[in-house]
This record gives structure tokens, C-alpha cells and sequence, in this order.
């Protein structure tokens, strides 16, 4: 279960390195403005005219004495909206990265560069218009998947004292483990490796993707907070990338030749003292 706290490192590393570099942070804050407009857009369009949606699809239930058609209606528009919030959350990230792909592959690109010991990136060999169509097809799988999840879940929920502690903790990492692919693709894609190899080896290693994507799915019900960490969650998913592939970071040399210099010092000083006392 280290791989828990390993994966939660990663997120708060990528948003450490964001913040240090604040004008790709900027930049990268721009799809998950625009999809938040056209999520609250399409959540407001629901709000107002979801009750006639649901009127207009359960004509049966004109004939049914009052107050029960009202009843009836009124809780299919609650679960219509909760769904359809339940889904915002799950499709959130897929969509903000399909909207945002030359955005996050220019970030996830940098931060390759900013870490690596001789200071390159992997880069794709395909044509943009060709990555655009790929990213866009994985995602579609991704959210099918997701949504499927989604679906199951929510209806879980009904059930008694399950539905009500069991069910959301297995929401949050399933959605957890969805934004760590949907994440991590981007500096996937670049390096070629395909949706089925990336999924195998998140799987290989849930409790990673769970430490760095259930925050993010706790952190992500709030949609501002969202966009705010979209670049962050980006830098942090190309550095578990680079782990996961065994790439070595620039950083991570610095830290371990430190650590290794800190105890050759401290044996160094172990023998001169023992040397004194003797």
C-alpha cells in the first residue's frame, strides 16, 4: 500500500512544479475554463428546462391522479440532475483534455525536458491531426467505460447502509483510477504507448493511480477547484509516467546522490570518532 502515498507525492510534485513555473500554470489554465463554461452551461440548461424533459418522456403518467404524477416526475428530475452531475465529474477530465490537447501535450512536454538528465522529451512521430484523432478515441473509450461505472454506482447508491458508506469510497477510486489514465495518456500517447498497455500497467499498480487520482476525484466536485489543478495534475501525471516507465529525473539523481553523500559523511564521521575515542 506505499504506492498510495507514492502516487499522492506525485500529484503534489506536479502542482509544486506549476507553481514554479507560472506562466505554463496560465497556460495551461485555459481548457478547464472553457469546460467549465460549457458544463455549467449545459447544468443550468438542465436545471431549467429538466422538468419538462422528464414531462415530455413519461407521457403515461398525464392520466395519474394528483399528487403522484407530480411526485413521480419531480423525483425523476432530482435523479436526472444527479446523474447528470455524477457524470460531469467522471467526464470532466477526459473532456477538458480532448479540449485542451495542444495545451497539455506543450506542458507535459516541458516538464519532460525541466527533469530529464540531458534535458530532452520523447516526442510522437505522428502528425498533430493524427494524435488529435487518437486522443480523441481513447478518451471516448474512456468515458464509455466510465460512464458504465457511473451508471452501476449510482444505482448502488440505492441500496441500504452500502449505498450510503460503501458505494462512494468505491466511487472515488474508480473515478480516481479514470483520471489517472486520462492523465497520464498525455505523456503516454507521446511516447506511443497504446490505451490497452497503458491500462495494464495502471492496473498492475491501483493503489499508484488510486494516490493520485482519488484526491483529485474528492478535489474535483467542486469544478473551479478543478480547473485550477488541471495543470498541476498534468506535470504530476507526466512525472508518475516517468516512473512508471523507469526514466530516470534529473531531480530524483540530485535527491539520491545527496542522500548518498549525507551517509558516506556520516560513516566518514562515525570512523573519526571512533578513531578519537579508541
Amino acid at each position: 500500500m506505499r504506492d498510495l502515498g507514492v502516487g499522492f507525492q506525485y500529484l503534489l510534485k506536479g502542482q509544486r512544479w506549476v507553481a514554479r513555473h507560472g506562466k505554463q500554470y496560465g497556460f495551461g489554465l485555459v481548457p478547464g475554463l472553457i469546460t467549465l463554461v460549457l458544463y455549467v452551461a449545459a447544468l443550468v440548461a438542465l436545471a431549467l428546462w429538466g422538468e419538462d424533459f422528464v414531462a415530455w418522456a413519461t407521457p403515461f403518467a398525464d392520466d395519474w391522479s394528483n399528487p403522484w404524477a407530480g411526485l413521480f416526475r419531480g423525483f425523476l428530475t432530482v435523479v436526472l440532475f444527479a446523474l447528470a452531475l455524477l457524470l460531469a465529474v467522471l467526464t470532466f477530465t477526459a473532456v477538458t483534455l480532448l479540449i485542451g490537447q495542444p495545451f497539455y501535450e506543450s506542458l507535459s512536454e516541458k516538464v519532460d525536458r525541466d527533469v530529464s538528465p540531458d534535458g530532452t522529451a520523447p516526442e510522437s512521430d505522428l502528425p498533430l491531426w493524427r494524435d488529435l484523432w487518437i486522443s480523441a478515441r481513447d478518451s471516448l473509450r474512456i468515458l464509455v467505460r466510465a460512464g458504465l461505472w457511473g451508471v452501476l454506482l449510482f444505482g448502488l447508491g440505492f441500496i441500504p447502509v452500502v449505498g450510503q458508506t460503501v458505494v462512494p469510497v468505491l466511487g472515488f477510486l474508480v473515478t480516481g483510477f479514470f483520471l489517472a489514465e486520462e492523465l497520464t495518456a498525455v505523456a503516454m500517447q507521446r511516447r506511443g504507448v497504446e490505451l490497452r498497455d497503458r491500462l495494464t500497467l495502471l492496473r498492475a499498480r491501483k493503489p499508484l493511480a488510486w494516490g493520485f487520482g482519488a484526491p483529485l476525484a474528492v478535489a474535483f466536485l467542486v469544478p473551479f477547484v478543478a480547473v485550477f489543478l488541471m495543470p498541476g495534475a498534468v506535470a504530476g501525471a507526466t512525472l508518475m509516467t516517468r516512473a512508471m516507465l523507469d526514466e530516470e529525473n534529473a531531480e530524483e539523481n540530485a535527491e539520491e546522490n545527496a542522500e548518498e553523500n549525507a551517509e558516506e559523511n556520516a560513516e566518514d564521521g562515525a570512523k573519526k570518532t571512533d578513531h578519537i575515542t579508541r
